[in-house]
C-alpha cells in the first residue's frame, strides 16, 4: 500500500485547477501542471497517472462546487424570490473569484459531453426537482408564473454569465479597466436581479390575470 503525500496531491490539484481553468483540457500538457505545482512529471503521474484522470477530478471538484451553493441556497427557509436573488448573487460573486470558471465548465461539456454528462446530470435532476417543488409551490398561492425550470435557469443566471464569458470583448468594446469593469458588472448584476425578480413575481392585484 502506497503512502500518499496529501499535501503535494493538492499542490498538484491546485496547480492544475489553475492551468485548465486557462488553457482548457485540450491546451494542457502535464509539464504545464508539472511546472505550475513545481514538481517533476513523475509525481503528476504517480498520483494522478494520465491528464485525462487529473483533468475528471478538477472537473468534478468545479462542477461540484457550482451546484452545491446553488442548492444550499435552495434550502434555507427563505422565499423563493430572496433564493433567486441569493442564487445571483452566489453566481456574480463565484464569477468574480474565479473569472474563466464559466467559459471552462461551457468549453469542457461543449468539447466532451457524452463523458461529462453523467457529472453533471445528478446535480443537474436534484437541483430541478428542489427548484421545481418550489415553483409550484408559489404558483399554487399565485405569486409566481407558472415557468418551467429548464426556462427559469437560462433566464436567471444567462444575462451575468455573458458579461463574464465576454468580459474581454466588453471591456475593449467600452474601453473599460478593471476596476470599471467590476464596476460595470456589478450594476449589471443588479440590473439582472430587478428583471427576473419583476417578471417572475407578481402582486395580488396581478396574480388573476397572469394565471389565466
Amino acid at each position: 500500500m502506497k503512502c500518499i503525500n496529501l499535501s503535494s496531491e493538492e499542490k498538484l490539484k491546485e496547480a492544475a485547477k489553475s492551468v485548465f481553468l486557462k488553457k482548457g483540457f485540450a491546451g494542457t500538457t502535464a509539464r504545464d501542471i508539472a511546472d505550475a505545482a513545481g514538481m517533476n512529471i513523475a509525481l503528476t503521474n504517480y498520483y494522478f497517472r494520465s491528464k485525462e484522470k487529473l483533468f475528471v477530478e478538477i472537473f468534478k471538484d468545479l462542477f461540484s462546487l457550482y451546484f452545491t451553493s446553488t442548492i444550499k441556497i435552495l434550502d434555507k427557509p427563505t422565499t423563493l424570490k430572496e433564493k433567486i436573488i441569493d442564487i445571483i448573487e452566489e453566481d456574480y460573486q463565484m464569477m468574480m473569484a474565479e473569472p474563466n470558471l464559466i467559459l471552462f465548465l461551457m468549453n469542457e461539456i461543449h468539447r466532451d459531453c457524452d463523458s461529462l454528462l453523467p457529472e453533471i446530470s445528478k446535480y443537474k435532476d436534484l437541483l430541478n426537482r428542489k427548484l421545481t417543488v418550489h415553483i409550484e409551490e408559489e404558483v399554487k398561492k399565485g405569486g409566481m408564473r407558472n415557468i418551467e425550470v429548464r426556462h427559469l435557469l437560462p433566464i436567471i443566471l444567462g444575462s451575468l454569465q455573458f458579461i463574464s464569458v465576454g468580459k474581454n470583448m466588453h471591456m475593449k468594446m467600452h474601453n473599460m479597466t478593471e476596476t470599471e469593469f467590476k464596476n460595470f458588472t456589478e450594476q449589471h448584476k443588479n440590473h439582472v436581479i430587478g428583471m427576473v425578480t419583476n417578471y417572475l413575481f407578481v402582486s395580488s392585484c396581478q396574480s388573476d390575470k397572469i394565471l389565466q
